[in-house]
């Protein structure tokens, strides 16, 4: 179902600029790590992935993938619990999350630095290597906190799948909250800011969860596949009839400005 943009009335103001690394920590119960010669072997039979540039041991190494710098560091300890409670709270996609994790005792530090390749590149990069790590070890989960993101194992190597269709995994990539009103119901975007994007927010919008949950996820994977910037005015919809409004304004649901979207 395709996205239609339409007019705008005035442009959309400057971001804070983004960070271009990117960070994700897998995590273990029985303080293991990553075995280096499985994930490139992984890398190389499952998406034909060849790397290089290979400096370091198995507990820290770096190496190159299409142009991307990649670290991963071993860090025996496990992720301060107050960094991911209030993730595992909203973490609807892992309801045991609370409980799988409390006892995790090892994590590893996945850090794709600067490169000129696009964002939806990098991240791809970023969850093609994840994937690797995930089916060669006995890691329960992954971690992104500046995404709000906490995927199991089996859901994330399942979504990733859709990269080999050129598709968006849009839920290893982006967080999409949504919550119950008196007056509607509401969803917003959280991780949109890693693609030079305003994070979007339906409130109170006259639908129930899953349909706002769906029209919203739809609307990322488009601004993201498509790598559009929409402007504050514009109109957007799913047929050439309907019109979405796209109002820009101090968040609700997320910290600075983001697009409001009104049905």
């Amino acid at each position: 179902m395709g996205l239609f943009k339409k007019k705008e009335k005035k442009e959309q103001k400057e971001q804070t600029p983004k960070s271009n690394v990117l960070l994700a920590m897998p995590m273990f119960n029985n303080g293991e790590t990553f075995d280096l010669d499985k994930v490139i072997s992984y890398l190389l039979s499952d998406w034909g992935i060849e790397v290089t540039d290979i400096e370091g041991s198995s507990g820290t190494v770096s190496f190159s993938v299409h142009g991307e710098m990649v670290v991963l560091g071993t860090v025996a300890a496990p992720i301060p619990w107050g960094d991911i409670e209030g993730t595992a709270q909203y973490a609807y996609n892992w309801s045991t999350a609370t409980a799988d994790l409390k006892d995790h005792n090892s994590h590893i530090l996945v850090t794709i630095l600067s490169s000129n390749n696009s964002d939806k590149e990098r991240f791809a990069i970023l969850t093609k290597v994840l994937t690797a790590i995930l089916a060669t070890s006995n890691c329960i989960g992954v971690y992104q906190g500046s995404q709000s993101l906490l995927i199991p194992k089996d859901q994330y190597l399942d979504s990733a799948e859709a990269l080999k269709s050129d598709l968006v995994p849009l839920d290893l990539w982006i967080y999409i909250g949504i919550r119950r009103g008196e007056h509607g119901n509401s969803a917003y975007s959280y991780g949109l800011k890693a693609f030079d994007k305003l994070e979007m927010e339906f409130i109170n919008a006259p639908l129930d969860l899953r349909e706002l949950h769906t029209y919203l996820s739809q609307i990322c994977g488009y601004v993201i596949n498509s790598n559009v910037t929409f402007k504050n005015g514009e109109t957007l919809g799913f047929t050439a009839e309907q019109k979405i409004k796209i109002i820009q304004s101090k968040g609700v649901f997320v910290e600075g400005e983001s697009f409001k979207l009104e049905l």
